[in-house]
Order: C-alpha cells, then sequence, then structure tokens
C-alpha cells in the first residue's frame, strides 16, 4: 500500500506539481491552508509525511506546525516545510519548532523526494 503525504500550500501550481511528481509512489492529498489541513487531520486522516508552506491564509504554517506539535494524535508525523524565504533564523526557528527539514522554493523534486524517502526510512 502506498505511502500516504499531505501537501499543505496555498499556491495551486505548488499543489499540482507535487501530486503530478509524487502520485506514482505516494498517495498524496493536498490542502490550501493549514486550517483546512487540520480539518481534514481532525477528521481522522492520518498522513506519513506532511509538505507545508510557511506563508498562507487562515492558518500559516507557524500555527500549523505548533497545532501539529501540541497534539496527541499529530505530533509524531514528519513535516517538511516549504518556504521562499531563505533564512537562516527561519529554518532554525523551524526545526527547532519540530519540523523535521526546511526547503527553499523553488525547490528541485528530486531532492524533495530523497528527503521524503530518507524521513519514511526512519
Amino acid at each position: 500500500m502506498k505511502k500516504k503525504i499531505l501537501v499543505v500550500d496555498d499556491e495551486r501550481t505548488i499543489r499540482m506539481l507535487l501530486e503530478n511528481y509524487f502520485r506514482e509512489s505516494y498517495d498524496v492529498t493536498s490542502k490550501c491552508d493549514g486550517q483546512e489541513a487540520m480539518n481534514w487531520l481532525h477528521e481522522g486522516n492520518i498522513p506519513d509525511l506532511i509538505i507545508a508552506d510557511i506563508n498562507m491564509p487562515n492558518m500559516d504554517g507557524n500555527a500549523f506546525v505548533d497545532n501539529l506539535r501540541s497534539s496527541g494524535y499529530f505530533k509524531d508525523i514528519p513535516v517538511i516545510m516549504l518556504s521562499a524565504s531563505e533564512s537562516s533564523t527561519e529554518r532554525v526557528k523551524f526545526l527547532r519548532m519540530g519540523a523535521n527539514d526546511y526547503l527553499v522554493k523553488p525547490f528541485n523534486p528530486e531532492e524533495l523526494s530523497l528527503r521524503i524517502e530518507l524521513l519514511l526510512s526512519r
């Protein structure tokens, strides 16, 4: 059975790129903001990994990771953050909050794929 990936990004092009790139290997679900993603998770959906943008409406990446890591059910799901910001401070903040990885946009899908494989093999 395919592992499940949840993509959370307000940019439709990023969601489509990731859905198309990973659909052969993974069962991909995408949501356009953190609130929509949390609602989906609370419906009983548990992905094997989450890829989330930082700058989103309604619930941004900060609040989303905070919600995940303070939850009993979702705190152990690996999370890869995507951001247009190359700021080391931003990267360190998210890693401290509990994100497992951080990738700067634009990114190479092959690199993201390898990072996903590494996280899922742990």
